[in-house]
């Protein structure tokens, strides 16, 4: 699995400035990539009372590649644009998911799982997937019903965009220890590139779960 950065737009000095704004002020950065403490306070400000439309004002696109399962737990989060690699169209062998060992289940089921481990292939379900797709294939089914028959954990690769905010929102909770462990190792891609671009906006709202 992995995170790549795409572009970005605006810093944190963005999100000072569009709260400023309301009266009618603006702020400048003291040095390069650094707020004054003034500035620091008022992003601590609007996070400790919940005003988020001033993150909105800076922009993220990243490529994420993980497995469908993986991939569908993140795209239930809004205003989040998507754009995502279809078996519709590629004809490229699938690649798959393949941890070892693998968890097992824990006791609380919203945990979903827990550190203990079961050894178990996937390899004879995912080859029997595999010839399956490129027999329905050789026989002239269509790719967009020849993909029915591989597994969630096929990796899919996808163009993520979104406000500071909406990004922010989402590694609150995907960074949560009772996450799913894979989604969470993507969240704390994603952080890191939060952290980079908007350190003073990752340290008021993420330090303390990253």
């Amino acid at each position: 699995m992995k995170v790549d950065y795409i572009q970005h737009c605006g810093s944190d000095l963005s999100v000072v400035n569009a709260a400023r704004v309301s009266f009618d002020k603006e702020s400048d950065f003291i040095s390069d990539n650094q707020l004054a403490d003034k500035d620091k306070k008022l992003i601590k400000y609007l996070s400790d009372h919940d005003h988020t439309s001033p993150f909105n004002h800076a922009f993220l696109t990243v490529r994420v590649k993980a497995p469908i399962f993986v991939a569908r737990q993140l795209v239930k989060h809004k205003f989040m644009p998507w754009n995502e690699i279809s078996r519709r169209y590629v004809d490229s062998p699938p690649e798959f998911y393949n941890p070892s060992p693998l968890r097992q289940r824990a006791e609380d089921k919203k945990q979903g799982s827990s550190s203990d481990t079961v050894e178990y292939s996937l390899n004879p379900a995912y080859q029997y997937a595999y010839q399956c797709y490129t027999n329905m294939l050789a026989d002239g089914v269509c790719p967009e019903q020849a993909r029915m028959v591989l597994p969630q954990s096929v990796y899919t690769e996808w163009y993520w965009s979104g406000t500071l905010g909406a990004f922010l929102d989402m590694l609150k909770l995907r960074l949560k220890p009772d996450t799913q462990q894979e989604t969470r190792e993507i969240a704390k891609m994603i952080a890191k590139i939060i952290k980079k671009y908007w350190p003073v906006s990752y340290e008021t709202i993420l330090k303390e779960i990253a």
